[in-house]
């Protein structure tokens, strides 16, 4: 397994804020608010963000995700339980860097703990923790635009309603015959579950889990990225009666994938019990990753 430097690990770790903030730009909880009330980047933060999209639409082909699919779906990467994944993800975060705020755990509790204050079921709760645990991606060796990232379906015509859509022109897929029409190789309405979605954490955590939780909390994990679905209806072409019922289940879910950033950060070790609790009426104690 490939081993990344301090270095290498904070930039994963900033690309991960900046595209998380970029979202959050693009669709903002107070739509009556104009964009200058939200954060401003400055201009070298927006430039890497549309360098990452850049580089993420030009390689995120139809055959490249089904090489990720081969190489990662077996899951034999490591075997780790919930809160040793936890804290795997963390090591991407240097403790000594002043301008880190939360470490992992912490994001991962802010969904969840606003999820439970608010009374939904116990596997509702879990998926929030859940969400973003596959980022560990980016510690198997993974660039960060194979792991975080607005997903989309490959293997049919990338919609403009995608973020920088304009980049998909270097894609080598919108050349090809097949992939670059409306449907491509699915039919109308085949439902997502028969739709190759581009490779990143939201595909990956979705198979390890996907023994172990309703499937409403498994369509939250797959398609929380989805955002040109879930905000744009730009694949409504693809989707099944089913999956509009539980993309039902995505937009509640998105509202505090988005929206549960709270001034106080989560108390780690005190929250940890409960979690681990949790955890033990659903998962294994050995996760395969």
């Amino acid at each position: 397994m490939m081993s990344l430097s301090k270095k290498e690990k904070k930039k994963a770790y900033d690309m991960m804020e900046l595209w998380e903030d970029d979202v959050l730009e693009r669709y903002p909880e107070d739509i009556s608010k104009t964009k200058e009330e939200f954060r401003n980047y400055e201009t070298p933060a927006r430039d890497t963000v549309r360098e990452f999209y850049k580089t993420n639409h030009e390689f995120q082909t139809y055959d490249f995700v089904l090489a990720k699919e081969k190489q990662y779906l077996a899951r034999n990467n490591r075997e780790m339980s919930l809160w040793e994944a936890v804290e795997f993800l963390n090591t991407l975060v240097d403790d000594s860097d002043p301008d880190i705020e939360l470490d992992q755990t912490q994001h991962l509790l802010q969904t969840s703990e606003a999820i439970r204050a608010d009374g939904h079921p116990d596997w509702f709760v879990l998926t929030g923790f859940l969400h973003d645990l596959g980022k560990v991606l980016c510690l198997f060796g993974e660039p960060q635009w194979a792991v975080v990232g607005d997903t989309f379906p490959v293997g049919c015509k990338h919609s403009d309603k995608i973020v920088y859509s304009e980049f998909f022109d270097i894609n080598p897929d919108s050349q090809h015959e097949v992939y670059n029409t409306t449907l491509g190789i699915y039919e109308q309405h085949c439902g997502l579950n028969n739709v190759h979605m581009s490779w990143g954490h939201d595909e990956y955590i979705y198979h390890i889990m996907k023994d172990y939780l309703p499937e409403e909390g498994l369509y939250m994990l797959r398609y929380h990225s989805f955002y040109s679905q879930h905000r744009e209806k730009a694949y409504d072409h693809l989707m099944s009666k089913h999956d509009y019922e539980m993309f039902k289940w995505v937009d509640i879910f998105n509202q505090y994938d988005l929206y549960s950033k709270a001034p106080v950060a989560p108390d780690v070790n005190k929250l940890r019990p409960y979690y681990e609790d949790l955890a033990s009426q659903f998962l294994p104690d050995v996760l395969r990753f």
